[in-house]
This record gives structure tokens, sequence and C-alpha cells, in this order.
């Protein structure tokens, strides 16, 4: 057991730091060890565990830049898929959502580098409720969206400590109702509270290591780093379900 945490906590110090100057990540590198360390039943309640307390520190350190606008249309629509992805969680196992997600996010990168990073449209605030209600119920199904919404994010203009404090303040409400549901349905046993507890406190110095050198990036280089994330997510999703690939070909 003590082997298992230090891996885990080493992984959670090194996801939460890169994923601080990416704006995501931070799952990056801890759903797979999750998975291959305590089998994938874990990885959903482990992983929220660990993004709530990570997320957490996230608001304390950046509250000041949290764009409340956009907070206050996600929320009730991420609630909503939060409660219904998390109760599918306890029911059933769907590993195609990773494909989808990993093609979405290689798409989306795709068309940033098409588009010179400029939005062919402008993104609505509302825009924030629907997308909110998607990510939440992906989230709840399989643990974590990855960088789902950075696209939205982005050509909404959020860059730097604003997306990353902006999109903390999102998903602390997600995890908090996704265990709620897991304590509910039994999926969350003391054991893997216990080793999310581990991912979330690891996750503080990781956190505060990446606020003091985000001071020093420029937009141009967060954004970069972004798409750049956004698209390595998506491959190893894709490799994570090569068999079912396989399968499907």
């Amino acid at each position: 057991m003590s082997i298992l945490l230090v891996w885990l906590t080493l992984a959670s110090f090194l996801s939460w730091f890169t994923s601080t100057l990416a704006a995501a990540g931070s799952p990056l590198l801890l759903i797979p060890l999750v998975s291959l360390l305590l089998g994938s039943s874990a990885v959903a309640p482990v992983i929220t565990m660990g993004m709530l307390l990570g997320n957490s520190q996230r608001i304390f350190l950046f509250w000041s830049d949290i764009n409340w606008k956009i907070t206050l249309w996600y929320l009730p629509g991420a609630i909503v898929g939060a409660i219904l992805g998390a109760y599918l969680f306890t029911q059933m196992n769907i590993e195609w959502l990773q494909l989808l997600i990993g093609l979405f996010l290689i798409l989306s990168v795709v068309g940033f580098w098409v588009k010179q990073q400029e939005s062919s449209f402008p993104i609505a605030t509302w825009y924030f409720l629907p997308a909110g209600f998607l990510y939440s119920f992906i989230s709840g199904l399989i643990g974590s969206s990855g960088p789902l919404l950075n696209p939205l994010y982005l050509k909404y203009g959020l860059v730097k400590e604003e997306m990353i404090a902006t999109k903390a303040a999102n998903v602390v409400v997600i995890h908090i109702v996704k265990i709620a549901i897991y304590l509910a349905f039994g999926a969350m046993t003391p054991q893997y509270l216990g080793y999310g507890l581990a991912i979330g406190l690891a996750a503080a110095p990781g956190n505060l290591l990446g606020r003091y050198v985000l001071r020093s990036m420029s937009n141009q280089q967060f954004r970069q780093l972004a798409l750049a994330t956004m698209a390595i997510t998506g491959i190893l999703m894709l490799w994570q379900q090569r068999e079912l690939l396989q399968f499907i070909h």
C-alpha cells in the first residue's frame, strides 16, 4: 500500500504542476496509473476525489481571476449532468466514450491550427449551459472529461490565470455531486476515498509551483501548450481503447 501511495502522490504532483501550465492534463498520468494499480472500477471515484481537492486549491490560489459570468451559466447544466453521469457509472461501463472524446480533442486541435486559433463565430456565454451538462455527464461516467471544453474556453477568450480559475470553480461543484452519488450507490469505498485524498493533498505543491511558473508565460505560449495537451490527451485516450478500436475495425 505504501508503494502505491508513493506512485500516486508523485504522479499527482507532476500532473497538477503541468496542468496548471496548460489548463488541463491532471488526469493524463493519473487515470492510466490508477487503472493499472487499482483497477478500472477505481478510476472514477479516486480521480473525482483527487480532482475535488486539487481544484479547490486552485480556487483559493486564483480566486480573483474567476469569471463568474461563465460559472453562473455553467453550473445549472453541470449539476444535472453530473447527477445523471455519476448514476449511470454505478450501473454500466461505457468504454466507447473515451474514443469519442479522444477524436474530438484531436479534431479540435487541428481546427485551431487551420484557423490560426481564431474563432469563425463569437462564443456566447450561454453556450456554457449545455456545455456544462455535456462535460459533467461524461465526467460522471468515466471519471474525467479531460480538456473537453478547452476549445470553448479558448475561443471565448480565456487564457492563463482566468482560464485556470474559471475551470476550477466550474468543476468543483461537479465533483461534489459525483462524490455524493458514488457514496450513495457504494462506488466510493473507504480505500478509494483514501487514495483520492492522497492524490488531492499531493496536488497542493504542484499547484503552487505551477502558479509561479505560469506568471512568466505569455498568452501565446499558454495557448500553444493548452493545444498540445489537448492533442496528447486525445491520442492517449485512443491508445487506451486500442483493443476496442481493433474490434470495431
